[in-house]
């Protein structure tokens, strides 16, 4: 049974994902006690420490911040028997009317501050507000006691690890402030956190192919702090940089930027465009006018949104403003024919046209009063599609844009000016992709799209089209490209303001894994008995001679076939991210540990094999608080948690906790065990599942009632296993044997790879 993420905000907190508590801890009390005095003053909650848990956890699949917070004080005032709290904390948060919490309905946080909880679960709540108020909406919290009173262990799922730390300071100070009544300006908390998320997450566009990958279980890393990210893993792996790939070609991108050779290209394939060329002054601008013939369009050479774009250009004085416009946006200025129709962006991706958007004119409306620069602010900017966060398609229209001084000097216009009841001036031309025509694209410009971006070399391709009707063939209209953009924009696609949002995501990521690729290595995630590395050691030279680059993080080092690049315990996050970024690597065996899972999660979403050898104990874990063998399955549970559907758990039927374990797995279940005749072993292989057995000194191979010799352990060549090693090596050979046979690789290889094994490190690091 997996832990499964809760989708509404603040959904989980005080539900329980675990058959037992995480933690050792008092049931909670039920709210008792005299109300606070208005006049009493708390001290502040002390948040103790935070941890940002990266991977796969105790908590849940995704990552999150886990803050040790200590209430003192207010751990004997639940928040009913705080005067005034409620009432100031809804007046701040009005949305925490939208978390469900465990009452499991809308509402149902307000529901248990009415009645009676605690600061801990509280500030769980008012940090994923806070996240979602700053545009990073998440849904999965918990709060949960220790054994230690008034400290608790808060958990909020965030997709960014500064956001989620400020986050909860914030939650602490609004809390302390609601408590004590005391001022908080609300207002100046969330437009902190909204900048912090405008400018840590992930673009729109990024997001969204990632999102997409995560729907298909194609894992993600991000690989810096801006929108690069690898998909996949290893050797499977791809890359993205906003909607440009690792398939990409530079030259390609070159060509796109190059706006006059991209016009020949085309042209020289027969593809529709306009007739132009680049100039260097407004003198020269004028000349190309008068060659080319009026109208024209001047327009820089590498703008994007359609800034310095000016259309439909008639006499000298309008193309020479023109070209002022448009040098102070780009590198060189071009000037073109001008092609009658509606201007259209389509988006191809892999040869197909994925979306298409079609172009508006913006005008203001006239009433008698208002200039038009105060209708710009009051009719365009006021739409919620614009402004200047990244995440909107529009951006907030500037009255001292030099385009838009020249499109209104042509309407004899000015900002100034003041337009009579019931009449209009456009204010903005190009740039407002805004209806989707995605089901109207006629085949014929579908297929010249198609081809103009395979002219241009590109393999997701933004094209700007100007045609008068896009459902029917292109040459007939006498449209054209006027532009193929490399790396577009996908937020027109996903927030056209008529249509519907097009799947544009899913569009790229099947372009780059198609069909039921998952972008994914064989992965095999151990936790050892404590005491050895042998056993993922074997792991990884089996694999290694079944012919796939292995990567291998482990108690005894970092190891990539045959080379160790590093001595020191290898075991966390950061080495086995590493080798998952590694081109090179076609399978990996990365070794954890309980505390690992405590302190940063398993480097990997999910595995195709999830060892367990033993079930540790609380010994050393007291600074985490935890103190009782008992609370270690839960932990230990997450190896197994994240098995995949069609992988294995391998488990040691010799620890009955361990054994336990097996109720988990998504996969199926392979167990090993030193007792050939063990109960629980029968019992499994009952159902027809697989074993493996040491019976007497031979290793054996069961699947239900069927049952192979693999070979002998006293065989002369297998005794170097004996060299500096556990006294009894079985277990380690038994759990190695089950990962191979799980992964499929051959028996007759696991038998030769046992006989030829070298328990020795390679002798030579890299560091």
């Amino acid at each position: 049974m997996r832990r499964i993420d809760q989708n509404e905000p603040g959904s989980s907190s005080g539900g329980g994902l675990y058959p037992r508590p995480l933690l050792a801890t008092a049931a909670t009390p039920e709210p008792a006690g005299a109300a606070a005095s208005p006049s009493r003053t708390f001290p502040d909650i002390v948040i103790r420490r935070m941890a940002h848990l990266r991977g796969p956890n105790v908590w849940t699949y995704r990552p999150v911040i886990e803050a040790v917070v200590d209430i003192g004080e207010l751990e004997d005032f639940p928040s009913n028997t705080l005067p005034g709290f409620y009432q100031r904390l809804t007046g701040w948060l009005p949305g925490l009317i939208e978390h469900r919490c465990s009452v499991g309905r809308r509402g149902g946080f307000l529901m248990r501050l009415r009645d009676g909880t605690w600061p801990g679960h509280i500030l769980e709540h008012v940090a994923l507000e806070l996240q979602t108020q700053a545009g990073m909406k998440t849904g999965f919290g918990k709060a949960r006691m220790t054994h230690e009173r008034g400290v608790y262990k808060v958990v909020i799922r965030t997709r960014d690890e500064a956001v989620g730390r400020a986050a909860l300071e914030s939650a602490r100070d609004l809390v302390m402030a609601a408590i004590n009544d005391t001022p908080y300006d609300i207002g100046a908390t969330i437009a902190k956190l909204t900048d912090m998320v405008d400018r840590r997450c992930l673009g729109p566009s990024t997001a969204c192919i990632v999102d997409a990958a995560t729907e298909r279980g194609i894992p993600h890393i991000r690989l810096n702090d801006g929108n690069l990210v690898q998909l996949g893993q290893g050797a499977a792996q791809r890359r993205i940089w906003t909607a440009e790939t690792d398939r990409t070609s530079a030259i390609a991108e070159g060509i796109s930027r190059d706006k006059d050779l991209t016009k020949q290209l085309l042209a020289a394939a027969g593809v529709p465009v306009p007739e132009g060329r680049t100039v260097e002054s407004a003198e020269a601008a004028w000349d190309a006018a008068e060659d080319i013939g009026l109208p024209v369009v001047v327009k820089p050479s590498d703008g994007n949104h359609a800034r310095g774009v000016s259309l439909n250009l008639k006499t000298r004085e309008e193309v020479m403003q023109a070209f002022v416009a448009a040098e102070a946006e780009g590198s060189e200025v071009i000037v073109e024919s001008f092609i009658p129709g509606q201007e259209h962006r389509l988006l191809v991706v892999g040869g197909k046209v994925a979306a298409a958007t079609r172009g508006e004119i913006i005008r203001v409306g006239g009433d008698g009063k208002s200039t038009i620069a105060q209708l710009i602010e009051t009719q365009v900017n006021t739409d919620p599609r614009r402004g200047e966060e990244e995440t909107l398609p529009l951006e907030t229209l500037r009255v001292d844009d030099p385009v838009l001084l020249l499109l209104l000097q042509r309407q004899s216009l000015t900002p100034q000016s003041v337009l009579p009841r019931g009449q209009s001036a456009v204010v903005q031309r190009t740039g407002n992709m805004a209806i989707d025509v995605t089901g109207q694209v006629h085949p014929d410009i579908a297929e010249q799209m198609a081809l103009a971006a395979r002219v241009v070399g590109l393999d997701i391709a933004g094209i700007d089209l100007v045609v008068e009707d896009i459902a029917k063939p292109l040459a007939p209209q006498g449209g054209a490209i006027v532009e193929v953009n490399a790396g577009p924009g996908l937020l027109m696609h996903l927030k056209p303001a008529v249509g519907r949002a097009q799947p544009v995501g899913e569009a790229i990521v099947e372009h780059l894994f198609p069909g039921h690729e998952s972008g994914r290595v064989p992965i095999v995630g151990l936790i050892g008995d404590g005491q050895s590395a042998l056993a993922p050691r074997l792991i990884a030279a089996l694999l290694q001679l079944n012919g796939q680059q292995t990567a291998l993080a482990c108690r005894d080092g970092l190891f990539l076939g045959a080379r160790q690049l590093q001595k020191t315990d290898a075991r966390g996050m950061d080495a086995g991210e590493r080798m998952l970024i590694n081109r090179t690597v076609e399978a990996a065996v990365l070794e954890t540990s309980a505390r690992h899972i405590l302190t940063e999660g398993l480097p990997y979403d999910r595995c195709q094999v999830g060892v367990v050898m033993a079930m540790p104990g609380a010994s050393g874990l007291d600074d985490l608080y935890i103190t009782d063998n008992d609370q270690l399955p839960n932990i230990v549970r997450t190896q197994v948690d994240v098995v995949l559907p069609q992988g294995a758990a391998v488990l040691n039927a010799d620890d009955a906790e361990v054994l336990e374990l097996a109720n988990y797995s998504d996969g199926q279940v392979i167990l090993y065990s030193l007792d050939a005749d063990s109960p629980s072993v029968a019992a499994h292989r009952a159902r027809k599942g697989r074993a493996v057995l040491a019976r007497g000194n031979d290793i054996v191979l069961a699947t239900g009632g069927d049952e192979t010799v693999l070979l002998s352990l006293s065989a002369p060549d297998f005794s170097s296993l004996a060299s500096d090693l556990p006294a009894d090596v079985r277990p380690h050979v038994l759990a190695a044997v089950a990962a191979a046979w799980a992964l499929g690789v051959p028996t007759s290889l696991i038998r030769g790879g046992l006989l030829r094994f070298d328990a020795a490190p390679a002798a030579s690091a890299v560091h």
